[in-house]
């Protein structure tokens, strides 16, 4: 019993010469060095309120994480995917968080889906987003001559029918017509340009639920059949050449970066690298990258080497040898003197 008594006593003093120890020691002086900028987020903003099934109007919102600068900086609108029937804007959240905190105003957006919507809605609503920040740009803090576009799988080829179209009156429907909906540069990231040919080299099982009616894309096409325009993406081959951006592509095409996995078990690489084809022989700028054992989305894609060449190809595209006009809000931008 004494021996467990004093074993208690020492084993107090030993904790009591911690606390006093730790209470006495100085404290530690960090000399931070900024490395990179603050960012605010703003949720649900309202860009645009088209009409959509049985309803006359339906808003659209935007997430916006916007860094806090002097100048004012070039944007990046995501577009997510979600097999044409979903757009649910907090995808993508680490890839967006790095991409602000390199110095983006990056801004996720909803959009019309299937089975509601049909093809071109989604594509006018997207352009109607760039639309809109253009028209807003001093309270966002966003160069409008600087706006890029970004997408993952069917946010993917929503990117690259924005980037592709660049122009086109026919797509340019919706709020703010005023202003411009080009872009300067797409990201896209394992998503489709040949609505026909998802299921490219997959078994033949995968191709024929591809050529499905039921097939999301081709209810984004077609609708459904209730609607007397269902059938499979191949029934009308006319749409859906229509809807398909490896079709627009000219010499004028913005600079392309395609990314994709070589383990991709929902859309065919080969859709990417039909796409890359295309635009190289078009003249079109384009970089691309196959990542080895990545699947449709997945843990290779929020590490800081991928993220990274997203970073350089926006900052050699929207960044390098470019003059930042002054942001307004924040008057004049200080000198050295």
């Amino acid at each position: 019993m004494r021996r467990k008594i004093l074993f208690l006593m020492v084993c107090g003093m030993l904790i009591l010469s911690g606390i006093a120890s730790a209470n006495t020691s100085d404290p530690v002086q960090l000399d931070i060095v900024p490395e990179r900028q603050v960012v605010n987020f703003i949720s649900g903003v309202i860009y645009a309120q088209p009409p959509s099934y049985n309803y006359k109007t339906w808003p659209l919102k935007m997430d916006i994480m916007q860094p806090e600068s002097k100048d004012l900086l070039p944007a990046v609108v995501f577009v997510p995917g979600g097999g044409f029937i979903s757009a649910n804007k907090d995808k993508l959240f680490q890839e967006r968080a790095d991409i602000a905190a390199a110095g983006y105003v990056v801004a996720s957006i909803e959009y019309r889906v299937a089975p509601q919507s049909l093809f071109p809605k989604p594509v006018e609503d997207v352009k109607s987003a760039i639309r809109y920040l253009r028209t807003n740009a001093i309270k966002f803090g966003i160069d409008p001559d600087r706006i890029a576009i970004m997408g993952n799988s069917a946010g993917g080829y929503l990117a690259a029918m924005a980037g592709t179209t660049n122009g086109l009156k026919e797509f340019e429907k919706g709020e703010y017509p005023d202003q411009s909906s080009s872009v300067s540069a797409v990201i896209d990231l394992y998503g489709v340009s040949d609505l026909a040919e998802i299921g490219h080299d997959y078994s033949k099982k995968m191709q024929e639920m591809q050529r499905s009616p039921s097939a999301p894309q081709a209810i984004f096409v077609n609708g459904l059949a209730v609607n007397g325009t269902g059938g499979g993406i191949n029934d009308y081959p006319e749409k859906a050449a229509k809807a398909n951006p490896i079709n627009y592509i000219t010499k004028d095409t913005p600079p392309f970066l395609l990314m994709v996995g070589d383990k991709d078990v929902r859309v065919s690489p080969y859709e990417s690298k039909i796409l890359y084809q295309a635009l190289k022989d078009k003249g079109a700028d384009v970089d691309f990258y196959i990542i080895k054992g990545a699947n449709h989305g997945g843990i290779q894609w929020v590490q800081p080497a991928v993220t990274k060449i997203m970073i350089d190809f926006l900052d050699k595209h929207l960044k390098n040898q470019w003059n930042p006009p002054v942001n307004p809000l924040f008057g004049v931008r200080p000198t050295n003197d």
